[in-house]
Parts: C-alpha cells; sequence; structure tokens
C-alpha cells in the first residue's frame, strides 16, 4: 500500500468513526488529487480548468453523501477513482456536443492510461464478484483467483468437488451474462449519443 493510500485510508476511517477534523481533510486532500485527475482529462479535449473544478466540487459531494457505502477492508483509491470515474463520464454526456467537436487524432487524449484502471477494475470484479451466493463466490475464488486445487477448494468452501466445479460454471456463466448485459448497455448509450449528436 503506498504512502498516499495508507494516509488518506487512516483519514477516511477516522472520518467514518465522527472525526470532522479528519473528514476535512481528507476531502481537502482528495480535491487537491482530484483536481489534478480532472484537469489532465480535460486538457485533453480542450476544456478549461473551471470546469475541472466543477468536477471536483460534485466528486467529493458524492464522496461525502456516499462514504457509508465504503468498505473498510478495501483500499480507498480505488472507491474514490471509481466515483471521480462516474462524475467524468456523466459530465462528458452532458457536454456530448463539446466532446463531438475533438479532432480525431486527439480523442485518444480524452482516454488516455489512468494509473488507476488495474485497480478500479480489481475493485470492479469484487462488486460483480459479490452478487454471488457465497459458496459459490468461494469455489471462483479458491480456484480461479487463489489457484487452489478443486479438493482445496471444497475443503475451504465446505462443499463436495463436483460442488465447487459445478459453482465454478455457473458462477464464471452468471459473471458472463452479468458482463454482456453491461456491454449491451454500453453500445445502446453509445449509439444514443452518436444519434443525438447528430441531430
Amino acid at each position: 500500500m503506498t504512502t498516499h493510500e495508507t494516509e488518506l485510508k487512516e483519514l477516511m476511517l477516522a472520518s467514518l468513526d465522527g472525526d470532522g477534523a479528519s473528514h476535512r481533510a481528507l476531502l481537502e486532500r482528495l480535491s487537491r488529487r482530484l483536481r489534478a485527475y480532472y484537469k489532465g482529462k480535460l486538457a485533453g479535449i480542450g476544456r478549461d480548468a473551471t470546469e475541472a473544478e466543477d468536477l471536483v466540487q460534485e466528486a467529493v459531494l458524492a464522496i461525502h453523501v456516499k462514504r457509508h457505502t465504503y468498505d473498510p477492508a478495501q483500499p480507498l483509491t480505488p472507491w474514490v477513482h471509481a466515483i471521480a470515474r462516474y462524475k467524468l463520464i456523466d459530465f462528458l454526456r452532458r457536454n456530448r456536443a463539446s466532446f463531438a467537436d475533438v479532432p480525431i487524432d486527439e480523442a485518444d487524449e480524452v482516454m488516455a492510461h489512468d494509473d488507476n484502471v488495474s485497480a478500479e477494475s480489481t475493485y470492479d470484479v469484487r462488486r460483480l464478484m459479490e452478487r454471488l451466493p457465497k459458496k459459490m463466490r468461494c469455489s471462483i475464488e479458491a480456484v480461479k483467483l487463489d489457484g487452489l486445487s478443486i479438493a482445496e477448494a471444497a475443503e475451504r468452501c465446505g462443499i463436495s468437488e463436483p460442488g465447487v466445479k459445478v459453482n465454478i460454471h455457473r458462477g464464471l456463466k452468471a459473471l458472463a451474462a452479468v458482463k454482456v448485459n453491461i456491454h449491451r448497455g454500453l453500445k445502446a448509450l453509445a449509439a444514443l449519443i452518436a444519434q443525438e449528436t447528430r441531430t
């Protein structure tokens, strides 16, 4: 865990325990990080700093309002960056006409490499896994993520070996269905945005 992650998480945990000074310090530090994140993303599409500041305020407000949803067992920064990313996507949707004005050779700057993508992906996978029943989740985590054998997974999860195999098969099928539904939803959204931009 990085020093920034450790400090921010300590502030968040103190904030959740009702420490007002820690909560203010957390929001101030997150504001600085979010400001840099948004300025970098918006610069690629020619937007100015005042819009970055609006996004910072929206993200900080969302963090404040949704802080009760943070799981203290997880790293804080992927949770924060997921909120920041969703606020940026909302901003781009609201301002889609200006996004259409971005020259094609600069469009990749909008979606430039983000150091937090892998942490956010891990966070998103964990959130998807939470949708599965406990023993199904245990089976997948043990075999596919932790590299245990079927026999070891059966012992860990408290079920039979055939039960582990069935859980993995059904669980991965269920996760694939969720992924397909998300992908379809994103394609439909992209089609709506393209249609709206043409009119």
